[in-house]
């Protein structure tokens, strides 16, 4: 994979070979996009302090999630409309993950399903399926046993995404995704209330998503009896809450800021549910995180694992299962050049003492740690 010496390679790769729309799609985010480039702008808000004079001859990039081993500190996120980026949609990042012994959590929206995925692999341990309460999809039981048969490892609450929020460019562009409402919000409320007013119950047809609750938590946990991962956490109050409802996992997401607009950066959130889980549960977090140090900012402010979804697209679209291999292997090199530059051999020996505020240097955007990218982009 000599075409791919860098990151950014597989980002140009990308860019080169998606259609404008579907570019836009997996790049940029909802409404003004102030969340998705808050990310950004949190993670260059976040410098390194380095220890010198320590033999790091050796590092260790390994991790466990769920009690299985990582061997890097990441995991491929839920991305609804991966077939838009590869014929093998999630099948592909399944395969990539289980060959490079990381986890892919599974969207319920991506083809080719849930099922045949789980079929495609071998060590379902590295699957974890996202569950997106639907009115399209099966019944919630229905659905909860299907994966619990296909072998699952556990299942991610996507809470997140009660509403599916305008993303202004996939609007104005015609973009069709899995995801995408054929109706407004505001119809389904209109005829909710004209059914209530002619005495009729009134349909939530089209509005399932938004009852996702603790006791829907509950009740899948119970039917399930898998591991259960909550995503979309980003204040201590509802850490706290996951954990009295036995949320296993605590995923800090702001959906890559493809949902709340004008959101904070999921690492700016990431404190303080860390300090509220009290390290009672493992925690993950996703949100504008494309590179090596990236992870290990994350790992140093008290995460376990991150998720990663628009680099995952990109590399996806660049080569396929080779671009999503390449990826994974550059991001382990990145990984253990900036752990021997830190002055730690294993991932447990990061802590906040390795960090502290900064100001960063760039204008935040869903592509500035890719200079040469944004250099070329600028040319065209």
């Amino acid at each position: 994979m000599s075409e791919f010496p860098t990151l950014q390679d597989l980002v140009w790769a990308a860019r080169q070979k998606l259609p404008s729309a579907v570019w836009e799609f997996v790049t940029f985010g909802t409404e003004s996009e102030t969340t998705v480039r808050r990310n950004r702008h949190s993670l260059d808000s976040v410098a390194f302090i380095n220890r010198v004079m320590r033999d790091v001859s050796e590092v260790d990039t390994t991790t466990s999630l769920l009690g299985v081993k990582l061997r890097i500190p990441v995991v491929f996120a839920p991305v609804g409309s991966i077939a838009l980026l590869d014929p093998g949609g999630a099948l592909t990042a399944a395969k990539v993950a289980e060959e490079f012994e990381i986890m892919h959590v599974v969207s319920g929206f991506a083809d080719p399903g849930y099922k045949a995925v789980a079929e495609g692999i071998k060590d379902k341990s590295r699957i974890v399926y996202a569950l997106h309460p639907r009115a399209e999809q099966p019944f919630l039981d229905d659905l909860v046993d299907g994966v619990k048969e296909a072998g699952y490892k556990a299942i991610t609450f996507v809470s997140e995404g009660a509403y599916y929020s305008r993303r202004e460019r996939d609007l104005m562009s015609g973009l069709a995704t899995k995801s995408k409402r054929s109706r407004t919000y505001a119809s389904y409320l209109q005829q909710m209330r004209d059914e209530r007013a002619a005495g009729k119950t009134a349909s939530k047809e089209g509005l399932l998503g938004t009852m996702i609750t603790w006791e829907m938590l509950e009740r899948v946990k119970s039917r399930s009896g898998l591991p259960l991962i909550l995503k979309g956490v980003t204040n201590a109050q509802d850490a706290r809450l996951a954990m009295e409802h036995g949320v296993d996992v605590i995923y800090v997401s702001n959906h890559g800021g493809r949902s709340l607009d004008h959101a904070r950066g999921t690492i700016q959130s990431l404190p303080d549910v860390v300090d509220a889980v009290k390290g009672k549960a493992d925690i993950i977090v996703d949100g504008g995180f494309v590179r090596g140090s990236d992870v290990l900012k994350a790992i140093a402010m008290g995460a376990k694992a991150v998720s990663m979804g628009r680099m995952q697209s990109w590399a996806l679209a660049a080569a396929g299962s080779a671009g999503l291999t390449r990826m994974l292997e550059i991001l382990e090199e990145e990984i253990i050049v900036s752990m021997g530059l830190l002055g730690v051999t294993k991932l447990s020996q990061l802590n906040r003492d390795y960090v502290t505020p900064t100001h960063p240097v760039t204008q935040p955007h869903p592509l500035s740690a890719f200079p040469v990218v944004m250099e070329r982009i600028a040319k065209e």
